[in-house]
């Protein structure tokens, strides 16, 4: 998941519901989830979850060979060829499953993969999707070759799974993609699977999308949205691309936050100077940027921007008695990370998460440790990302912020400062934007989310 733009697909559909469902990056959940989802409305989920997992059980040894030899194409998406390979025995896959399969193209983009599995009496249809490239891969973070799969118990060690008498749970399947996010895929098709098996017939067409450059920034997803419409504007999106939820239950998201990226550089002197002949006359860029960026935020994570909240739309009552569904897994995380104590005010986790959010993702000046040095630094640079809830916009953001660093007394400047902007202004800030996007949310309240 190319997390910058791994929702990218979210800007487009403004026309249809959004779903994400979370749990499918978890091998053969799929089968389960894709079944209780989908399945007609007079069934009854828990049954048909049942039989799902039974079939799964049955199956799994077959399932993990399709998946292992998915998994062992390499899928980089600046590499054509495999590109080609993975998009091809995709399509093979749905076929063999007598799927309507069909690879759409554009000059100079990988293709998306789509298959439909159709219900004739069917009046909506919602489409499921994954992508089928992946990260580039560094050989020193690997302990085996990442095109080659490997099974591994909790211990780390290898299993020869074709040869075990049953499958563990809890062992894991090691190769580039096999989490994010080819598993979605081999989970989606046993899925319909299972649902074959189990004689359950849909109530919904559903559409199998797989795009082949997500990882890369999905550059030509746009486009193909528009090339395709009648294929690529169905009732509902399904985007299955994200983590289990840390109490392994099944879960969907109706939404997510939109995001917006800032590169801050606080400027000092222009050569680097000895604090012990210059300190506390000459400015220092690393006391002044701290300064800057504890102004915009507290130490529970509330934004100090005026007017950052203003248009923030608060959870329905709907949302609100969701929420308190979901399993409390605050204890267990705390002592997973090893924390005293969390932000929020007191919010619990899954509060906070609908709230907007300013996040420092690093800084950078001068040295620490052996290097540090008595030197006051010449500048001192801050990247920050915001998360965005409904009603925000990354324009809006932009505006609020930029308000604010004038407020602090900074000069917004564009590029870097010539000696006489430095002189002329006592206070300078560069800023940098980066890519964004607005936030999605669907309503739990229509007929197609219930």
């Amino acid at each position: 998941m190319n997390r910058p733009n791994s929702m990218r697909l979210r800007r487009y559909l403004s026309s249809s519901i959004l779903v994400k469902a979370i749990p499918i990056c978890r091998l053969l959940i799929c089968a389960v989830i894709g079944s209780v989802i989908i399945a007609a409305a007079a069934s009854d989920s828990r049954s048909i979850a049942r039989q799902a997992r039974d079939w799964r059980t049955q199956h799994e040894r077959d399932i993990l060979q399709e998946f292992s030899n998915l998994l062992a194409i390499p899928n980089l998406a600046s590499d054509e060829p495999n590109i080609q390979r993975n998009a091809a025995a995709i399509r093979a896959m749905l076929e063999k499953r007598g799927l309507t399969a069909q690879l759409l193209t554009l000059a100079d983009a990988p293709p998306i993969v789509v298959g439909d599995f159709s219900t004739p009496s069917a009046q909506r249809t919602v489409a499921f999707y994954a992508h089928y490239d992946g990260q580039p891969v560094d050989p020193l973070g690997w302990k085996s070759d990442p095109w080659k799969p490997v099974m591994r118990d909790q211990s780390g060690h290898d299993v020869d799974w074709q040869d075990a008498r049953g499958i563990d749970p809890e062992w894991r399947l090691y190769a580039r993609s096999s989490g994010d996010d080819k598993a979605p895929i081999i989970g989606m098709l046993a899925a319909i699977d299972a649902l074959r098996s189990s004689g359950v017939t849909p109530s919904v067409n559903i559409r199998l999308v797989f795009e082949g450059e997500e990882e890369a920034g999905s550059p030509h997803l746009a486009r193909y949205l528009e090339e395709y419409p009648k294929l690529l504007r169905p009732d509902a999106w399904v985007i299955c691309d994200g983590p289990v939820h840390q109490s392994r239950r099944m879960e969907l998201f109706f939404g997510a936050r939109g995001t917006t990226d800032l590169e801050l550089t606080v400027y000092g002197p222009v050569k680097g100077l000895h604090d012990g002949h210059y300190g506390n006359w000459v400015p220092n860029p690393i006391v002044r940027l701290t300064h800057l960026i504890d102004s915009m935020r507290d130490e529970n994570g509330h934004i100090l921007v005026k007017g950052f909240y203003n248009d923030v739309r608060a959870p329905t009552s709907a949302e609100r008695a969701t929420l308190t569904k979901i399993p409390d897994i605050e204890g267990d995380l705390r002592r997973e990370f090893q924390i005293g104590a969390m932000e929020g005010g007191g919010k619990h986790l899954n509060e906070v998460l609908l709230l907007p959010a300013l996040n420092v993702r690093g800084i950078v000046s001068g040295h620490v440790g052996d290097k540090a040095s008595n030197t006051i630094q010449t500048e001192a640079r801050a990247s920050i990302d915001f998360r965005l809830v409904p009603n925000e916009t990354p324009e809006s953001i932009k505006r609020l912020v930029e308000q604010h660093l004038e407020s602090q007394g900074y000069t917004i400047v564009r590029q870097a400062p010539d000696a006489g902007t430095r002189m002329q202004h006592p206070k300078i800030v560069l800023v940098e934007w980066g890519a964004g996007y607005p936030p999605a949310r669907t309503s739990i309240d229509l007929p197609l989310s219930r």
